[in-house]
């Protein structure tokens, strides 16, 4: 069956975001509904996604049902079966994380599983519910937001870090394995990005080389899908993850994150 060419009809008619109340979430939801998709945006604070959802109606005309919920519960899945049977999604963003900043043995036991449940349970859960029905139906899409801090051990994130790298390996999988049947699975491995989250951690007040709006990765990473299997946003940080990565010694590499995280809080 030969795939539709627009990308409405490729990837639509409605658009599931997770992590969608701001930030990234909220560009990734403003840059679908400017290409006609109605949403389904899901979120652990309610008013904030409310407002999300209020502004994307009014500025678009497009359907939004807004759905605060915590991905780190263990009702995600049945959660999620629901929102599959009573609205047609054919793309799922998966941009909800958890990312606790600070050293490894003063982190609260209980944070770090929820850094699991969110950001390894959530696109797993996600992803086995949404595509079978996409296969079915021969298209449809899955974005998972991984990181460049996943790309080798990071101090201070060493858990996030973890958790992006999971995310990676899993969206280049499913990659190869879901095309056969029509969807398209992309992992984008972004670097800073100026996100109120972002700001929290102290990070604004000297920016990474390679900061982006969101508005950018988000643009920049729907433009990737079904392009391949990983894109990172921005050609400062293709180099920066191509240098880290692929040229300095595993050590090294280690230490450069370390370095960019020592400001963190």
């Amino acid at each position: 069956m030969p795939r539709p060419r627009s990308f409405h009809a490729r990837y639509g008619p409605t658009a599931l975001v997770a992590g969608a109340s701001e930030g990234l979430g909220a560009a990734f939801a403003h840059g679908l509904a400017r290409r006609g998709l109605d949403l389904m945006i899901v979120a652990r604070r309610a008013e904030p996604l409310e407002q999300t959802a209020r502004a994307l109606r009014q500025e678009y005309g497009v359907r939004v049902h807004a759905a605060a919920m915590d991905l780190a519960q263990p009702d995600t899945l049945t959660s999620m079966r629901v929102i599959a049977r009573d609205f047609d999604v054919g793309l799922v963003v998966f941009n909800a994380a958890l990312a606790p900043v600070g050293p490894f043995i003063e982190e609260d036991p209980e944070t770090l599983m929820r850094v699991v449940d969110i950001n390894v349970r959530g696109p797993v859960a996600l992803a086995r519910t949404f595509a079978p029905p996409m296969i079915a139906r021969g298209h449809g899409g899955l974005v998972l937001m991984s990181s460049l801090a996943g790309g080798q051990g990071t101090p201070r994130v060493a858990t996030y870090a973890a958790s992006k790298a999971f995310n990676t390996v899993l969206g280049e999988g499913l990659w190869h394995e879901l095309r056969q049947g029509g969807v398209d699975v992309l992992a984008s491995c972004a670097g800073a990005i100026a996100t109120p989250g972002y700001a929290r951690v102290g990070a604004t007040a000297r920016p990474a080389p390679g900061t982006l709006a969101p508005s950018v990765v988000a643009e920049r990473t729907l433009d990737a899908l079904g392009r391949g299997p990983r894109v990172t946003p921005g050609w400062i940080n293709a180099l920066a993850a191509f240098i880290v990565g692929r040229l300095l010694p595993r050590r090294l590499a280690i230490a450069v994150m370390a370095a960019s995280t020592r400001e963190l809080t």
